[in-house]
């Protein structure tokens, strides 16, 4: 049974974590296929959007601190880098690839699992969404894997400080009222919701989506508005230059789905 589902429908590509009995808690084989997953995602058009989700009661419970096993000897400095790297790579990657990921957060969203939903474009929460920086709370930073730079973007300092110095859990509701998470719904209702939203994004040309992702989140680190602007003004040009933009038009005059040209993408899972 992989550790990591990859199902695609069309377009899109739906991921789940898949160590239910374990609250798909990341080991090894979990955090490559998650690190392989987004990294060849960069080179996919013919994939525009990808949700990720984690079976059973969580969506990630950070590391598997059980599974770990004590090296007979000591680790180097420069191999406890590279193994740290091996997990932050997966948010970068995230941030990096063109489609928007719409994380599906049911249960405990911990440590690494908070990383994946903050490093996520969308998130959409139930009742029972628990999210927190556990590092902190096991001897170490609640600086890691990208959660000390997404969390005071997304809720400002004063609370990002409030939660990581803490590691108190963050519950669905306040997760809503601090912007944190864009829905919160039954968990019966995680996949129609999360359908929704890519039904959505698939209205708009892929060139379209893609330089959307790619400015938002450029324009989150931008020295000023001049910078966002060229941006904008950049992306505009090319997506009116693309072929799809055409067919956009005349589909939204007509009121009916556009039928955007097929793109290639260079590997197939399944």
């Amino acid at each position: 049974m992989a550790e990591l589902e990859i199902r695609q429908e069309g377009e899109v590509i739906w991921a789940t974590m898949n160590r239910p009995e374990r609250l798909n808690a990341l080991n090894r084989t979990l955090v490559a296929s998650l690190r392989d997953l987004f990294v060849g995602l960069y080179w996919r058009r013919d994939i525009r959007a990808v949700v990720l989700t984690g079976a059973g009661s969580a969506f990630c419970a950070g590391l598997d601190l059980k599974g770990l096993t004590r090296p007979r000897t000591s680790p180097s400095i420069g191999e406890r880098l590279t193994h740290q790297r091996e997990i932050s790579e997966i948010v970068i990657a995230m941030r990096r690839c063109p489609q928007p990921i719409i994380a599906c957060v049911n249960g405990a969203a911990a440590g690494g699992g908070f990383a994946l939903a903050l490093a996520s474009d969308v998130r959409i929460a139930t009742p029972h969404t628990r999210m927190n920086a556990a590092f902190i709370r096991v001897g170490l930073s609640a600086c890691d894997i990208g959660v000390s730079y997404f969390l005071p973007r997304m809720v400002g300092s004063s609370v990002a400080a409030e939660f990581m110095l803490t590691g108190r859990f963050i519950d669905a509701e306040r997760a809503y009222q601090l912007g944190l998470v864009s829905r919160v719904v039954a968990k019966e209702q995680l996949a129609a919701e999360a359908q929704a939203f890519v039904g959505d994004m698939l209205h708009a040309t892929p060139l379209g989506l893609q330089l959307t992702k790619e400015a938002l989140n450029h324009a989150i680190d931008a020295q000023g508005l001049e910078a966002a602007i060229a941006m904008e003004d950049r992306n505009q040009v090319l997506a009116g230059a693309d072929g799809d933009f055409a067919e956009g038009i005349q589909a939204f005059i007509e009121k009916r789905t556009p039928q955007y040209a097929k793109r290639r993408g260079y590997v197939r899972y399944g």
